[in-house]
């Protein structure tokens, strides 16, 4: 039988999690965004040494679990350094790094959607290769991929529950925390649960109306 009677009161208790998801998924997102904009423009660079790079990047941080790259970096690092890092910086490392993996591959696909005849045009009109992507390229990019980008922002919302595992207090840990003090474990990971949903149809709620106001400004 559910009984909330024993979690209810610690509700606000998780709740504070929410500010902590929110730190560690805004943190990595800027992260990932700065990150993956660089990469796919070496990507689809000329130097083959940075192609390379960004492709043994991508190919590692996405065929290796999360979860590990979050422990090598709370737990491998400062052992090889000597150096100690807190839960939330390594949470907002560890997922700016591999999100900005995604993120290079999402943005390189939305540049080569750009109309080819654009580039050409801005070459033949002498606009340095710098400011023809950071003013026509990028910014027509940035409008085909905004679903792509929000549902990539979603994802790292739901798949920051994994910081538990390096102690970080967000809204699975304190769940995790209120079900062993209550031993109403399923009660706590419902409202948890909950919390993650609430926050996801928010998300999508502002991307819709972000991809609404791009869409109108075309």
């Amino acid at each position: 039988m559910l009984d909330f009677s024993a979690v209810v009161p610690s509700i606000p208790y998780i709740a504070k999690g929410i500010g902590v998801t929110l730190q560690i998924v805004v943190g990595a997102t800027i992260i990932g965004l700065v990150l993956g904009i660089l990469l796919a423009l070496c990507k689809i660079g000329k130097i083959t040494a940075l192609r390379w790079f960004a492709d043994f990047y991508t190919s590692i941080f996405r065929g290796t679990p999360l979860v590990l790259q979050l422990m090598i970096i709370y737990y491998a690092i400062p052992q090889l350094f000597d150096i100690n890092i807190e839960p939330m910086p390594a949470a907002i490392i560890a997922f700016g790094l591999n999100s900005g993996a995604y993120i290079s591959e999402i943005i390189r696909g939305g540049i080569n959607a750009v109309d080819k005849g654009q580039l050409e045009a801005s070459l033949a009109l002498g606009i340095p290769y710098a400011k023809m992507m950071k003013d026509i390229i990028l910014p027509q990019a940035m409008k085909n991929i905004m679903p792509a980008l929000m549902n990539e922002f979603i994802t790292l919302t739901k798949e920051s529950a994994i910081v538990t595992v390096i102690g970080a207090l967000d809204i699975m840990r304190r769940a995790y925390v209120v079900g062993g003090s209550s031993y109403r474990y399923l009660e706590a990971l419902m409202i948890a649960g909950v919390m993650y949903y609430i926050l996801t149809l928010i998300l999508s709620f502002l991307g819709k109306k972000l991809e609404k106001r791009m869409s109108r400004s075309d």
